[in-house]
C-alpha cells in the first residue's frame, strides 16, 4: 500500500474535485460470485467499517457466516468517485472502507462490531501500524439508528477493556455513513486474488466484552 504520511484531513475547499464517472469495481465478488452492487436479498443490511488497509480487512469480513457480500471502497470524504492514487494523496478526505452486506437473521451487527474492534488497533489515529495517512483512520459508519447505538455502546465497552491493558484512548470515528465509493476492480477481494499479498491487519489482543 502507498504510505502518504499525510495525517491532517482536508476540508471541502482544499479537497480534490473528483469526477461524475463511477469507478468500476467489477460486477461480482471474486470468491462468492455474488453481485457487488446488488440486488441484495431481503433481510440484508449494510454496514461500513474502516480499519486500515482494506485488503486484509475485507477478507476478515467475507469469511463470517451470514455475510452475503463485501466490497472495498472509500467513505467519509469529499471527493466524488476518487481513484486509489487520489485517496493516497490525503487530499480526498476518505477512509479506506469495507462495505459489509449481511443477513441480520444469520449474523448480528454486534458480531461484526466484534470483528471490527478486535482486528485492528483503534487508538492509533491517522494510521494502522506502518500504514500512515488519513485514509488509514478507524471508523464505524452506521446506516440506521440501531447500528448507531450498538456501535457507540461497543466503543464504550471496548474503551474500558483497552484501558485495563493500558492501551490508550480510542480514536475511532462513529458517524452516519455518507456515500460509499467503490474502489477499482483489482482492489476488490485482493487477498483472494493475491494470497501472498500485503496484509497489515493486526489487533490489540483485547476482546470486545459482551453487552449486558
Amino acid at each position: 500500500m502507498w504510505k502518504t504520511q499525510k495525517t491532517t484531513l482536508p476540508n471541502l475547499e482544499t479537497s480534490l474535485p473528483g469526477r461524475a464517472t463511477q469507478i468500476d469495481p467489477g460486477e461480482n465478488h471474486f470468491v462468492s460470485g455474488r453481485p457487488l452492487k446488488g440486488p441484495y436479498p431481503d433481510g440484508c443490511e449494510i454496514a461500513y467499517f474502516a480499519l486500515g488497509c482494506y485488503w486484509g480487512a475485507e477478507r476478515a469480513f467475507w469469511e463470517i457466516d451470514g455475510v452475503w457480500v463485501t466490497a472495498v471502497g472509500n467513505i467519509a470524504g469529499y471527493t466524488a468517485n476518487p481513484t486509489y492514487e487520489e485517496v493516497c494523496t490525503g487530499k480526498t478526505g476518505h477512509a479506506e472502507c469495507v462495505m459489509v452486506v449481511y443477513d441480520k437473521n444469520v449474523v448480528t451487527y454486534d458480531k461484526l462490531l466484534g470483528m471490527f474492534w478486535q482486528s485492528h488497533n483503534p487508538t492509533q489515529g491517522m494510521r494502522q501500524g506502518n500504514d500512515v495517512g488519513t485514509q488509514y483512520r478507524s471508523g464505524a459508519y452506521w446506516t440506521n439508528l440501531e447500528q448507531k447505538h450498538a456501535a457507540t455502546a461497543s466503543k464504550q465497552r471496548y474503551q474500558k477493556a483497552l484501558l485495563k491493558k493500558n492501551l490508550g484512548e480510542i480514536t475511532t470515528e462513529i458517524k452516519q455513513a455518507g456515500e460509499f465509493f467503490f474502489a477499482e476492480i483489482h482492489h476488490q477481494q485482493y487477498l483472494a486474488k493475491n494470497p501472498s499479498g500485503y496484509c497489515s491487519l493486526n489487533g490489540t489482543g483485547v476482546l470486545l466484552p459482551d453487552s449486558q
